[in-house]
């Protein structure tokens, strides 16, 4: 009769090389996926040194309100009035943000003007 030899226990597979490429390919799509695309709004602070000229374009900004030197305005009415204030795009608007005004609310209004044209912002501190 044949003469089979012991059976021989099963070793079982490691899974180390396997959780090192998991981890390896996790690392590469975190470092490679954009996760949002980024913007640059141009600002200026207000001890810039730049020269301010022409009639006052204070953008007062609250938490559900516009107001322009004082006066409440709506957000269409605000881009038709610095339009009649301002000589060039270039001009300078000073836009103040409230103390409880939150910061997604102030760069929308930064983008706002920003689309309208105006390249000239420069962020103020509210009283």
């Amino acid at each position: 009769m044949f003469a089979f030899d012991a059976p021989r226990t099963r070793r079982k597979p490691s899974l180390t090389p396997m959780i090192d490429v998991v981890f390896l390919l996790l690392v590469f799509f975190m470092l490679a996926a954009r996760f949002g695309l980024d913007t640059s709004l141009p600002l200026l602070t207000a001890g810039s040194g730049e020269a301010y000229s022409g009639p006052p374009r204070l953008v007062d900004v609250g938490e559900d309100d516009l107001m322009l030197n004082g006066a409440p305005i709506a957000t269409e009415a605000l881009i038709a009035r610095l339009g009649t204030m301002t000589e060039s795009p270039d001009d300078m608007i000073v836009l103040r943000p409230s103390a409880t005004t939150d910061l997604q609310r102030t760069i929308d209004v930064m983008m706002v003007l920003n689309d309208a044209g105006f390249s000239r912002v420069v962020m103020g501190e509210a009283p």
